[in-house]
Formats: structure tokens, C-alpha cells, sequence
């Protein structure tokens, strides 16, 4: 299998990280910079790969959990930041999120180390659901909540048409297929709105639901079997 698909197997980053590790020259392979053609026999004891100089440790069983996300934590894995949801992982087994919060919004990620399901949820090509309750900083109108669900322009993006229901005078519930950076709060904030609160209720089949804040549970095997199925893995 290619290299990179190799590395998000063991559950060192997503297919997308792990392209990004080796063209900054992170990975070493059989004693030489890696290259993205490099292929590996995943079934080798020891395929002889290095990241920043340490040996990557071999393909783990897959693990799927859900986290309910507290404001204030940060989504990178940055060990040298003291808000980093790193310092919230368990060492065993390595786990990272498919698909990131901002460290200002709250609610469910998905925490895996399943390189190839993580590509397939992050990857803006394939369109997968995702809703969000949103608090905005004062009421709105109708012509606001038709705005949001027919495309906002910001910058250079206009975002694709999306579901929205209003909540109450000042809330709303929306459905996103595309996975831009602060996408919500940009759209809310070029129709004159600052976003106050936001919580990511679900992921596909994967729903937040009552699970408390700042709590773990394993995708039970009904879950994670209709998550490959809709992923087509």
C-alpha cells in the first residue's frame, strides 16, 4: 500500500496529515527521505519507517470513540500547547479526531485511528452530514435563516446550499456537507451576526445526544458498522 496510507493505518495522522509529514521531510523510509510513490508491504514485522527519527509503531486494531468537546480546547495535536486535545488522549491506543472543532465550539468529535475512514469523513468530495446548533448574538429574520440555507458568500467562498431550521428567535439548527475552516461563524458574520454558541450534535449516524461534556464512549459495533457502510469501506 502507498506510504501514507500506511501511516494513517498505524494511526499516526489522516491520509491528508500523513502527505503533509512526508513532503516536509518528517519520514524517513529504508534510511532515505520518504517519497509519496513509496509503497509498503503492510504485512512486513518492520518496514523500517521513521517519523522525526523514531520508529513508527505497527498497524493497531481500529478504535472508534466519541468525545463530547468543551470550549477551550484545541483540536491540534500539539504537545507543546497547554489547550491541545492531546493531553487529553489516552497513550493507548492513538487516537486523533476525523474531523476538527474550533477550540471556541463545543460538542461531538469522532476519535479514531482508522486512516481510511477518517479520509473518507474529512474529504470535502464526498458530502457527508454534519449538524450544528447554533446561538447567534441577537433574534433574526426569516430572510436570515433563507440567506444561511441558500449560500453566503465571504471572501473568496460562497458555501453550498444547506439546511437550516430556525430554533427559537435567536437559535438555529444547520446541516453542513462541506467542511470549510470557521465555516458558520464566517457565514453568520458576513450576514451581520456574531456567533455565541455552537455544538455539533451529529456526524453522520454518530450522535452527541446525551453523552456529557468533557466524556468518552466507544462507538458501540451497531455504530461503527453502519458508519463503514455509509463510507462505503
Amino acid at each position: 500500500m502507498r506510504l501514507e496510507q500506511y501511516l494513517a493505518h498505524c494511526g499516526v495522522s489522516s491520509r491528508r496529515q500523513a502527505q503533509r509529514l512526508i513532503a516536509a521531510g518528517r519520514v524517513t523510509f529504508n534510511g532515505q527521505l520518504a517519497s509519496p510513490l513509496d509503497r509498503v508491504n503492510a504485512n512486513a514485522i518492520n518496514p523500517n519507517i521513521l517519523l522525526d527519527g523514531a520508529p513508527i509503531a505497527p498497524i493497531e486494531t481500529k478504535q472508534y470513540w466519541l468525545y463530547h468537546k468543551p470550549v477551550g480546547i484545541d483540536c491540534r495535536l500539539l504537545p507543546d500547547l497547554p489547550s491541545s486535545l492531546i493531553h487529553i488522549l489516552p497513550a493507548a491506543p492513538r487516537l486523533y479526531p476525523a474531523g476538527r472543532l474550533d477550540k471556541d465550539s463545543r460538542g461531538l468529535l469522532l476519535l479514531t485511528n482508522d486512516g481510511e475512514l477518517t479520509h473518507k469523513l474529512m474529504h470535502p468530495d464526498y458530502g457527508h452530514q454534519k449538524v450544528y446548533l447554533v446561538t447567534v448574538d441577537r433574534d433574526f429574520s426569516a430572510e436570515f435563516i433563507e440567506k444561511m440555507a441558500n449560500g453566503v458568500s465571504y471572501k473568496d467562498v460562497t458555501t453550498k446550499p444547506c439546511d437550516v431550521e430556525a430554533v427559537s428567535s435567536n437559535q438555529f439548527k444547520i446541516t453542513l456537507t462541506q467542511g470549510l475552516n470557521r465555516q458558520i461563524r464566517r457565514m453568520a458574520k458576513a450576514l451581520g451576526y456574531t456567533v455565541i454558541d455552537l455544538v455539533r450534535l451529529s456526524m453522520m449516524n454518530c450522535e452527541l445526544l446525551d453523552l456529557p461534556e468533557k466524556q468518552m464512549r466507544p462507538l458501540e459495533a451497531a455504530e461503527i458498522s453502519l458508519l463503514r457502510h455509509q463510507l462505503k469501506l
